[in-house]
């Protein structure tokens, strides 16, 4: 007996050295990470002042070119002026000579003409909006991606007690759900059956129930089909085929689940490393704009986490993929192999 509780003592011992070292490990990664990024964004505020002193020095240098060509044109105006006025004065002098009356021909040296002018900065002032623009959106997609990635890094997993406290029961919508869909467990399951054979479009399904707050709900899911999502009712692109598929646009997101995780948004394919088990956790944060997927065991293990903005009612929904190969992107439908089927299940906590 004593034996056993040195042994425990022991093992618990290790368990906070191996705490301690991972802490310290932490720790300088993080001193790392710290450095690295105030090194590549330091370098990036550098570059952009550079751009920034280029497109001056270039406006600057077109203002030196034109105002001296204006200068130039100025003073061959003025000469042309002095010489009309002197000839004039001649023309004047000759007119009240009695024994000469030949006149000069007193056509200008050049051919007077408009002025045509054109100042405007309006195509440079929305050329450096568009730049703007673009490098904003680049900004918020990567910076996402960011931090997806940060929130990933984990000493201990977390509990799933942490989201109880969040858990919102869904159902199904059959109103939305393909025609070849079997619904059972009060709607809190979708099969799609074996005699099948064959996914025809739209092959998706809705909740009946919008995200609210902050939501947590878990998924089973099995097959080689199976897509789990949240999305926008009014989805843009939506309709038949890929487009109006769950990830395939700018108002849903979706993890595939088959034959690896896979994170899709606008038709964008984020791979997600390690395996994915036959439960999937969801937890979304709808005013923070937090979209989180974790898989589900004893504990909850991150497998990625999205940063954006909500900006209508959000909804869980579910989609079979079209081939059995689980690629959100493949073409239409065919060899599915009719020994399998796939199925979703909202479970309780």
């Amino acid at each position: 007996m004593q034996s056993t509780t040195k042994q425990k003592i022991q093992e618990k011992q290790k368990s906070i050295e191996e705490l301690k070292q991972a802490v310290n490990t932490l720790k300088h990664c993080v001193q790392t990470a710290v450095e690295n990024n105030e090194k590549i964004l330091s370098e990036l505020i550098l570059s952009i002042k550079r751009r920034q002193h280029e497109v001056i020095e270039l406006i600057r240098d077109q203002e030196r070119t034109e105002v001296s060509r204006a200068e130039r044109l100025m003073e061959q105006l003025e000469q042309e002026i002095v010489d009309l006025e002197r000839r004039d004065t001649e023309l004047d002098q000759l007119s009240h000579t009695p024994e000469h009356f030949h006149f000069k021909n007193l056509s200008a040296s050049s051919e007077s003409s408009s002025m045509i002018v054109n100042i405007s900065f309006d195509g440079l002032r929305k050329s450096l909006s568009d730049l703007k623009q673009h490098f904003e959106h680049f900004c918020r997609e990567e910076f996402s991606k960011i931090i997806s990635v940060v929130a990933r890094i984990q000493i201990l997993p977390m509990s799933r007690n942490h989201f109880k406290q969040y858990f919102c029961s869904f159902t199904l919508d059959p109103n939305t759900a393909s025609e070849h869909f079997v619904l059972s467990e009060n709607n809190r399951q979708m099969t799609y059956p074996e005699h099948c054979g064959r996914y025809t479009f739209p092959c998706k399904v809705f909740c009946k129930e919008s995200v609210f707050g902050r939501c947590y709900w878990e998924v089973e899911w099995s097959g080689r089909c199976v897509h789990i999502s949240v999305s926008y009712k009014e989805m843009s692109g939506k309709g038949k085929g890929r487009v109006g598929m769950f990830g395939n646009n700018n108002t849903s997101w979706s993890l595939q689940c088959f034959p690896k995780p896979v994170f899709w948004h606008k038709s964008i394919k984020t791979e997600i490393s390690g395996r994915l088990s036959s439960r999937v956790g969801v937890y979304v944060d709808y005013k923070a704009g937090t979209l989180s997927f974790y898989n589900v065991s004893d504990t909850v293990s991150l497998l990625h986490h999205v940063q954006t903005t909500f900006t209508q009612p959000l909804y869980p929904g579910f989609w079979f993929c079209a081939s059995g190969s689980g690629d959100l992107l493949s073409p239409e439908c065919s060899g599915f192999n009719t020994n399998t089927f796939s199925s979703v299940k909202l479970c309780d906590l």
